[in-house]
């Protein structure tokens, strides 16, 4: 008998499934998983095998993917850090090796060798994971050749003391349903991303979020920084006892403004109340 279970966290459709499902849903095979790790600075995880299915969120470079099934160019599997299921391409991939360090910056260069002059690589966001082989006049050597400022990166058991003010460094970021950095991100996004530097797991939703984060407190309790405030589908962060930080579709952007002024708005334009206050 298949228990219910919230696909966007479990590993089955009802033709394939985790080894460790069976008899717990039904599915017409079960799989062992293969975990990959991510080889470019951000891939999109999307909820089908095609680049324009819905964005559910990205994996960052070197976090850990469990696959389980690979089909015409797209992989099908788990993130190791939220659980999220979903489509990612196939050739974002290689085979999975431990990370050392953190990037702790907002992001970081990749370059070519250890110098400021030499051409970029590309770019890594915060809390990618990297594999360091060396350090060398200031740069770090990556397992795949390439460097960064050592400066921008930490231990993986290093953690910011204050995870909100990493989401004050993303104010200005633009709004992206589904990003995770700092090109693009969500409400969700922004909470997860600041709370994973703090050295605090948090789901990816919104409603996730809202259900298995902290304790309640009374909608009319007096605030502190820290403090979630969750909408219908939103989620912001109190900064103090009245100012809220949060990626937004009013503004497209990460905004900092009063919660006072949040609300007002949100119920106006949306009918939505403030539904949840959650201290962790």
């Amino acid at each position: 008998m298949s228990i219910a279970y919230d696909k966007r966290v479990t590993a089955a459709r009802s033709d394939l499934a985790a080894v460790h499902l069976k008899g717990k849903i039904e599915a017409a095979r079960f799989v062992e998983g293969r975990a990959l790790q991510a080889a470019r600075p951000v891939i999109d995880l999307r909820d089908g095998p095609s680049d324009d299915a819905g964005l559910d969120t990205q994996i960052l470079f070197g976090e850990s993917f469990t696959v389980y099934e690979e089909k015409n160019g797209w992989l099908w599997g788990q993130c190791a850090l939220d659980s999220y299921v979903g489509y990612a391409r196939a050739d974002a991939f290689v085979e999975f090796a431990a990370p050392t360090h953190r990037v702790v910056a907002r992001s970081t260069t990749l370059l070519s060798a250890p110098e400021v002059k030499k051409p970029s690589r590309g770019w890594l966001p915060l809390n990618a994971k990297l594999t360091i082989t060396e350090t060398q006049d200031r740069y770090a050597r990556l397992s795949n050749g390439l460097y960064v400022f050592e400066g921008h990166v930490a231990p993986l058991s290093s953690h910011a003391p204050d995870w909100l003010a990493v989401a004050e460094r993303l104010e200005g970021v633009p709004y992206l349903w589904g990003g995770k950095t700092a090109t693009g991100i969500d409400c969700s996004g922004l909470v997860q991303t600041a709370l994973e530097a703090g050295g605090i797991s948090s789901p990816r939703d919104t409603d996730m979020m809202e259900k298995g984060l902290g304790v309640s407190l009374p909608l009319d309790a007096p605030l502190k920084r820290g403090d979630l405030v969750f909408w219908q589908r939103h989620v912001g962060a109190m900064l103090d006892g009245a100012r809220l930080i949060h990626a937004n579709a009013h503004f497209m952007q990460v905004t900092i403004e009063p919660l006072a002024k949040a609300r007002a708005r949100i119920e106006s334009a949306e009918g939505l109340a403030v539904r949840t206050i959650k201290r962790l």
